[in-house]
């Protein structure tokens, strides 16, 4: 699919998908998916054994330096295998990516929906801290959308446009990887990532990302980040 068809297929997809969830009547299957995939995983919570200490390690607010460090990685591994001007490039690249992010994020919170986790609001729910000895992510009160999920689609786009296909596809799989210990603890519904993250990623990014809007800004970013990589190599040299 070529630009000009993705700034037109991606938003409207992503309108669909949020038309889907909020229109039809009790939120349609996406109810069904956000009640089955929530109970499914926390009967397997209170099942004894390691498993309970596997989910409550990967839900621990330090184990979000996992996915932050495979980015980091993924962005100094372009950075390093460029030439000057690319790697300015890639600099400014990864201004606008948090810029983006900031801006989508309060976006997000914007939205006129709050809906507390399933952990908080299921009848009968299991919460991990009450089975376990230390703290671990396992509700909120606010989880739409998923800033989470948020965060590592809009990196995965980035990826997409800017990076080799490969890194691109490694940046898609990289979303369900980190995004899953959360669904799977009760912290955030199905659809706060898969529907809300989603839908907000396909509706905007597109008119960043597939626009001139895009490469404008980086041509405006680049070179003065050209010059702050002149003067610290010249610094450590």
């Amino acid at each position: 699919m070529n630009r000009q068809a993705g700034l037109y297929v991606a938003p409207l997809l992503g309108a669909l998908i949020a038309l889907s969830w909020s229109l039809l009547p009790g939120h349609g299957a996406w109810a069904r998916w956000d009640m089955g995939i929530f109970y499914g995983f926390n009967a397997l919570i209170a099942e004894p054994g390691p498993w309970r200490l596997i989910l409550a390690i990967i839900n621990h607010r330090l184990f979000d330096l996992v996915s932050l460090s495979c980015m980091l990685a993924m962005l100094l591994t372009l950075f390093v295998r460029s030439d000057a001007q690319g790697r300015a490039r890639w600099v400014a690249i990864a201004l606008l990516m948090v810029v983006t992010a900031l801006l989508l994020n309060r976006i997000g919170h914007l939205i006129p929906i709050e809906r507390a986790s399933p952990t908080l609001s299921m009848p009968g729910a299991l919460r991990l801290t009450t089975l376990i000895d230390f703290p671990t992510k396992d509700s909120s009160g606010d989880s739409f959308p998923g800033d989470h999920g948020l965060m590592l689609m809009i990196f995965a786009a980035f990826m997409l446009r800017f990076a080799p296909r490969w890194m691109g596809a490694l940046a898609c799989v990289m979303v369900v990887i980190f995004t899953l210990p959360r669904i799977m603890v009760g912290a955030h519904w199905f659809t706060d990532i898969y529907m809300g993250s989603l839908s907000l990623c396909l509706i905007l990014l597109p008119w960043l990302l597939l626009t001139p809007l895009c490469e404008r800004a980086l041509a405006w970013l680049t070179p003065p980040m050209a010059s702050l990589l002149g003067r610290i190599g010249r610094q450590t040299s």
